[in-house]
């Protein structure tokens, strides 16, 4: 059942940050990989800074959304070099 809501949080959070990058989206799987990615790197990135962003559902999908948007943000950086 954890798989499922990672697979949720994951698709939700990928959503989001390619409507805030203005990519328009990825598609279904495309929002899935860059929303779990990006909730590795979040995770990362909160537990340099100390912070916490709770234990819910709406936490996890903050951690996962700001993650994706640097890995967005990172991966536009690399195709303009």
């Amino acid at each position: 059942m954890e798989f499922l809501w990672f697979i949720v949080v994951g698709l939700i959070a990928g959503w989001l940050a390619g409507l805030v990058m203005k990519g328009g989206g990825y598609g279904i799987l495309g929002n899935i990989v860059i929303g779990v990615i990006g909730a590795l790197i979040g995770g990362w990135v909160f537990g340099l800074l100390g912070l916490g962003a709770g234990g819910g559902m709406i936490g996890s999908i903050l951690v996962a959304f700001v993650g994706a948007v640097i890995l967005i943000f990172l991966a536009r950086l690399i195709k303009r070099a």
